[in-house]
């Protein structure tokens, strides 16, 4: 049976009383009565946390009795039974209760009845219980433990079949917060929808339900500390982790010490925590600043890449949604306002539509965008929500799926945001220019600025609002003469960005075009490919550069190449500083990189001028070393081994513009010629002419002696540190003037950063320049890429003009599916005649299996790689001007999706009011069934008639005609002759 220690020890080996001397001793063997009142006193209370209700809330402590309670006023405070010690078992409690009964006397906690007389108390044991003074003398402690008390720690094992399971009181929770989680908690309270990274020392912390989240994703240890469950990761490796999370899509933000030892002991609160705040925030678009930084502190480059694999964009989204009910109350037509924002690359894009209740606009953009993230109001439409809600639950990872950040409507309402647009473009330190800039943005739709207003309002919350402030940046997404024209289901019916299989980029035509060696060429490579141009001068221009890298044997193409596949992230890096959000090694590191492409570039202008024919390529070519010119200023200040090691206060060479700096270092320098001085001093108490100053782990000035003669040493001296041969002191000299150096250093660090920043400002006035010619870089890396495509066997130039509408291709071939099969099986080449005043339409029908979807997916593809600027796969194509694509795939998506065939037929592109001139139609298996061929039959009568009477209208750019294919059963038509002319039947067996 287990033992109930008495409350305080009675010496070593002292015998405990058990619970049988509790109860009436057989006469004669001596045993004397417990005197403690541990199980039954007259009046007893329980303090302890263990008995007080389970509560994550921390309670304040309670005050002390104090003395005169008239009941206990004989008595020591009562304290429940320590919790470290085991409570009683099941089989004891069980025993207990045979003794014990619920009813009885209220001053007393427990009644006896029904016990044999062998085992009855004696007569005087309760008055005895009642009375008994616990004193240390008589072995008691401040403590008591009744049956009560034992009947209340195990009322849990009434309702259990296990008694081993009862649940324990929680002993790790605190009955107050320490400081740290108090300021941990005030500064959650402003960001809870941020899991916060608390920099603490030599590592980072998250605390509460942050810690779980970081737990579960990064697969670190979490456990119970004080009152938060808490997880730490090394602040070397914050960048990752911080990345990973993102990826995960949370919004990440860390917490940072703002205050130094040296200055806090100076100060008032030396006693006091360190301040910290919150000095940077992260979400999938905003991953801007050195805590992050992708160009530096890479020590572990495996690991590194598959969590920082390069996003081509990362486009923050801001959607703005008007609801069109002014002609029907139940349509659920809207305008839309978008703002797109690349915050990494300081681009920005702008765009007002009307969309029907099928969202189509609105997904053509948002699959043009992809973005990372989508700002949206509290409350949009059903339709809207079912969009945005396919779109994103069609990634198959976390890492790839789009993040969801919703507002409340009121900083999308058009009072507000033209209040903060006017502050916040009114705030140009030129009254002038500011009013000029907000003349431009106020010209935009409303739409467009309530989108903006809430794009604003949310990058201020991550310092990146810098980036729109200048307007000339803002480009219009739906300009219809500046690019073809190509809907959401055209992007991925012809597996422009990513195949429909996995949604990768491999078996894509950007898979076959990208061949770029820069970050930023790579995002300029799919901005050609979602955005083929439809000016052939434009188109020639850029084919002619293709076609001089490919033929000539100039040197210069192959030495701008070499430079090109060098480079890091520049596009990235200069925004980075932009925003003052980058580290002095990434900032060393893209000037310096900026120099040396101007070195390169101007080295190579007599050649360039001597040999390059080609317009585009001598402009981008001449222009680089101009606008890097400014450069070389600002690597000149850097002092290099400061700059890659992050030492700001030896990072300027030349501090003629920097005063601050260079006063407080006369001051750091004053001061220790001050402590050098004191060196005679020491040398003549210690008689010792050889003394000299040392340092041991970071302490300087230390002064030391052989502990053989350590009667010499002055009884003021401090000893810091000692060895079995010698000792270490600092002087009370030197510990006064000791602290101010280290005050004054830490002040220099301050200084240096506030410098830092304005030196950052500076560079910042270069930013337009910089970026237009690090474009120029990207363009040649594109022109590069697409000579690589045009260097693969059964390529030719394709011939692109504007003076018909026409797509003749002799022995194409499809671009990707070419690719894919290599040597392994030979593609038959097929041709293709499209002209608008002969075949106007051909009708593909064949066998299952057949080609018909890889037939006519080629012509497209095929159209948009000429409109691109590319070489083609075909012995010879001739395109004329296509405005627009359009094509309609009945898969597997779309039986997904129920539609009914008649709402699958009733299809915008079908109808081309409000389209530009020349559009190619496609649509595949628009019917099937014998009942369905009167559908296919009038849909094929569109283009072939309809569009034919429109030829008679006026039009600037000539007839408005339509080319369409549309492969269908073949043997519904096999035999029968077409009445529309113009439209040839084509079989692929």
């Amino acid at each position: 049976m287990r033992r109930l220690k008495q409350g305080s020890r009675q010496g070593r080996g002292s015998s405990q009383p058990m619970i049988s001397k509790f109860f009436r001793p057989k006469e004669g063997d001596g045993s004397q009565p417990c005197t403690s009142s541990a199980f039954f006193p007259k009046h007893s209370r329980c303090n302890s946390r263990d008995d007080s209700p389970h509560s994550e809330e921390p309670t304040k402590k309670r005050a002390k009795s104090g003395e005169g309670n008239e009941s206990i006023a004989s008595t020591s405070t009562v304290r429940a039974a320590d919790p470290n010690k085991p409570l009683i078992s099941s089989q004891t409690l069980h025993k207990l209760k045979e003794f014990c009964s619920e009813t009885g006397q209220s001053n007393s906690n427990a009644v006896f009845e029904n016990i044999p007389e062998c085992l009855q108390p004696w007569s005087s044991f309760k008055d005895f219980a009642g009375k008994q003074e616990i004193t240390p003398e008589n072995g008691g402690s401040h403590s008591s433990f009744g049956l009560e008390n034992v009947k209340g720690r195990s009322s849990s094992l009434k309702n259990s079949e296990n008694p081993g399971e009862m649940k324990m009181p929680c002993r790790r929770t605190k009955s107050i917060y320490t400081p740290l989680e108090e300021q941990y908690m005030e500064i959650k309270s402003h960001h809870t929808d941020a899991i916060l990274c608390v920099e603490c020392g030599y590592k980072y912390r998250f605390f509460g339900e942050d810690a779980e989240i970081a737990s579960r994703e990064l697969n670190i240890y979490c456990h119970m500390d004080h009152n938060f469950m808490t997880a730490s990761i090394p602040a070397h490796r914050l960048f990752v982790h911080v990345r990973r999370l993102v990826a995960k899509g949370y919004k990440v933000g860390v917490v940072k010490q703002t205050e130094t030892a040296a200055l806090k002991a100076a100060g008032e609160s030396k006693s006091s925590l360190f301040t910290r705040q919150l000095t940077a925030l992260y979400t999938k678009s905003t991953l801007i600043g050195e805590d992050v930084s992708p160009l530096i502190n890479i020590d572990d480059s495996l690991e590194v890449e598959c969590i920082m694999a390069d996003v081509p964009s990362s486009y923050l989204l801001c959607i703005f949604e008007n609801i069109d009910r002014t002609k029907n109350k139940k349509s659920a037509d809207a305008v839309f306002g978008l703002v797109a924002v690349q915050p990494s690359t300081g681009e920005v894009m702008y765009d007002r539509f009307h969309d029907t209740k099928s969202r189509t606009e609105l997904e053509t953009r948002i699959l043009r965008l992809q973005p990372v993230e989508i700002l949206l109001p509290s409350d949009i439409s059903d339709c809207t929500e079912r969009l945005i809600s396919s779109l994103t639950s069609a990634s198959l990872r976390d890492d790839d799926r789009i993040r969801i950040e919703r507002m409340d409507k009121s900083h999308f309402e058009y009072s507000q945001a033209f209040q903060l647009i006017s502050e916040f473009y009114g705030q140009e330190q030129h009254i002038s220019a500011g009013s000029q800039k907000l003349t431009e943005i106020l010209t935009f739709d409303k739409s467009v600025i309530c989108s903006l207003a809430a794009t604003i309002k949310y990058l201020k919350e991550f310092h990146l609002e810098k980036i729109l402030y200048n307007s000339s940046n803002f480009t219009q997404m739906s300009s219809k003469n500046e690019c073809l024209r190509m809907n959401g289901t055209t992007l991925k019916n012809l597996e422009i960005l990513q195949n429909q299989t996995d949604l990768k980029t491999k078996g894509s035509l950007i898979w076959v075009l990208d061949h770029t060696r820069t970050c930023f060429g790579r995002r300029k490579i799919k901005q050609w490919v979602t955005q083929p141009l439809v000016n052939t001068r434009e188109i020639n221009a850029r084919l002619e550069a293709v076609s001089e890298v490919l033929l000539s044997d100039s040197s210069v193409f192959t030495q701008v190449r070499s430079h090109l596949s060098k480079l890091p992230d520049l596009e990235r890096g200069v925004c980075s500083i932009y925003h003052k959000k980058c580290s002095t090694q990434e900032f060393f590191l893209i000037v310096s990189t900026l120099c040396n492409i101007s070195n390169n570039m101007e080295a190579l202008i007599p050649a360039i001028k001597s040999q390059v024919k080609s317009p585009l390529l001598q402009t981008i070519f001449a222009e680089i070393p101009q606008m890097l010119e400014p450069m070389h200023k600002f690597l000149n200040v850097l002092n290099e081994s400061a700059a890659r090691t992050g030492n700001k206060t030896e990072l300027f060479k030349d501090l003629t513009d920097f005063p601050k700096i260079s006063a407080r270092k006369l001051e750091i320098q004053e001061m220790l010629l001050k402590l050098e001085a004191h060196l005679g001093d020491i040398r003549k108490i210690l008689k010792n002419p050889a003394a000299s100053y040392t340092s041991v782990y970071g302490q300087e000035f230390l002064i030391e002696v052989k502990n053989s003669l350590g009667s010499v040493v002055p009884p003021d001296w401090i000893t810091v540190s000692s060895t079995k041969a010698v000792s270490r002191f600092h002087s009370p000299f030197i510990v006064e003037n000791y602290r101010h150096l280290n005050q004054l250093r830490e002040k220099l660090v301050l200084d240096c950063n506030t410098e830092w920043l304005h030196f950052l400002d500076k560079f910042g006035e270069n930013y337009h320049s910089v970026c237009k010619s690090i474009n120029h870089l990207a363009t040649a890396d594109c022109i590069f890429s697409l000579a690589e495509v045009a260097k693969q066997d059964g390529y030719c130039r394709p011939a692109v003009h504007d003076s018909g509408s026409e797509i003749i291709i002799k022995n194409g071939r499809h671009p990707v599916i070419d690719l894919l099969l290599e040597e392994q099986s030979q593609f038959v080449p097929n041709s293709t005649s499209l002209m608008a005043d002969k075949e106007r339409v051909m009708i593909i029908t064949g066998p299952n299996m057949g080609g018909k979807s890889s037939y006519i997916k080629q012509v497209a593809l095929i159209t948009i790689m000429a409109q691109i600027g590319s070489y083609v796969p075909a012995e010879a194509v001739t395109v004329g001007i296509v405005d627009g694509i359009f094509t309609r795939y009945k898969n597997k998506n779309s039986d997904k999706l129920d539609y009914p065939t008649l709402t699958y037929v009733r299809w915008p592109a079908w109808r081309t009011t409000g389209y530009p001139s020349y559009h190619l139609l496609m649509s595949h298996r628009l019917s099937t069934g014998e009942p369905h061929v009167t559908i296919s039959w009038r849909i094929t009568g569109y283009p072939c008639n309809y569009l034919l009477s429109r030829q008679r209208l006026p039009s600037p750019r000539g007839p408005r005609v339509t080319i369409s294919q549309m492969p269908t059963g073949y043997h519904l038509l096999k035999g029968h002759r077409l009445p529309f002319p113009r439209c040839p039947q084509v079989t692929i067996s």
